[in-house]
């Protein structure tokens, strides 16, 4: 009997058939036709990030220089040679791609603002801004 056993197993076939071959090739791309768009859209959220963090940073600094402002000095901000400067001093290090808008009201501690872009990112392609009045919003001054 268990020689009877043995040998039937023997010349069972061990492979896969192309049925189950096919179900696990569809499961797969299904698994990708999901995953891939959602990786491309995680870039563009770290290019937003990267320009909310250099406008925010931007924004503090130039709050900073506002709280010891002797009232008559105007501020300078800019982003030159992949640094972040304020009054020409750097602040921080530029996150690729990401473009400085402008700054207005720079003489005027309740009413400035200052803004930049990032073409690569999701929303930051139309810009972020920092101002005295409103903090770290979308749009642009």
């Amino acid at each position: 009997m268990i020689a009877r056993i043995r040998k039937s197993m023997q010349e069972k076939d061990q492979g896969f058939t192309l049925i189950e071959l096919l179900v696990v090739m569809i499961i797969i791309g299904i698994l990708a036709a999901i995953a891939i768009p959602v990786f491309l859209n995680q870039r563009k959220k770290a290019e937003d990030s990267a320009a909310k963090a250099d406008v925010s940073t931007l924004g503090k600094e130039i709050a900073t220089y506002f709280v010891d402002w002797d009232g008559t000095t105007a501020v300078t901000a800019d982003i030159t040679g992949g640094k972040l400067t304020v009054n020409g001093e750097a602040v921080g290090n530029a996150s690729k791609n990401v473009d400085f808008g402008n700054l207005t009201g720079a003489s005027d501690d309740q009413d400035w603002c200052v803004y930049v872009t990032n073409d690569k990112g999701d929303k930051a392609a139309t810009g972020y801004k920092y101002s005295a009045a409103g903090g770290l919003e979308e749009g642009t001054c």
